[in-house]
């Protein structure tokens, strides 16, 4: 009996390690990339580094128009008007972000910025910022201003 109880082991163990290295690669690679993301500094509300980089290109946004409106007292209308405001730069006024698009909308008292995924799901929320520079998530649809405010 003990080596009948060895031998049933060694096949279940056989047949485990087997079951592991037929595994689709696509399986794996959806698991790496969602579980691998180091967040970029404490607090960190991305969930993916495409995340991370729209969220950051949202910050830049938001900062070089509270930066314009102090100077000329109303902010600015398009991306190109950002140019040379903070840190925003020419490259920055082409709305493709990668795995991101950008969308600005601007009016001299108000504006709205979204970033919207080429592919919508966990990992790649859609987000929406106004003038009060509050960055708003959504994974499921585009995001607006009743959408949850990202920490």
């Amino acid at each position: 009996m003990g080596k009948s109880f060895a031998r049933v082991v060694a096949i279940l163990a056989t047949l485990a390690l087997a079951a592991t290295l037929f595994v689709p690669i696509s399986d794996l690679a959806a698991q790496t990339s969602a579980g691998s993301y180091q967040p970029k500094f404490a607090g960190d509300p991305a969930r993916s580094d495409s995340e991370a980089a729209a969220l950051a290109y949202m910050r830049v946004v938001i900062r070089a128009q509270r930066q314009f409106n102090k100077q000329y007292g109303h902010f600015a209308t398009s991306l190109a008007e950002l140019v040379h405001s903070g840190s925003f730069t020419k490259r920055m006024v082409n709305p493709d972000r990668g795995d991101y698009i950008a969308s600005f909308e601007g009016k001299k008292d108000s504006f709205v910025l979204t970033m919207t995924p080429k592919q919508l799901d966990a990992q790649h929320r859609s987000f929406y910022a106004e003038d009060d520079g509050k960055i708003h998530a959504d994974e499921e649809k585009p995001a607006d201003a009743k959408s949850l405010v990202v920490k």
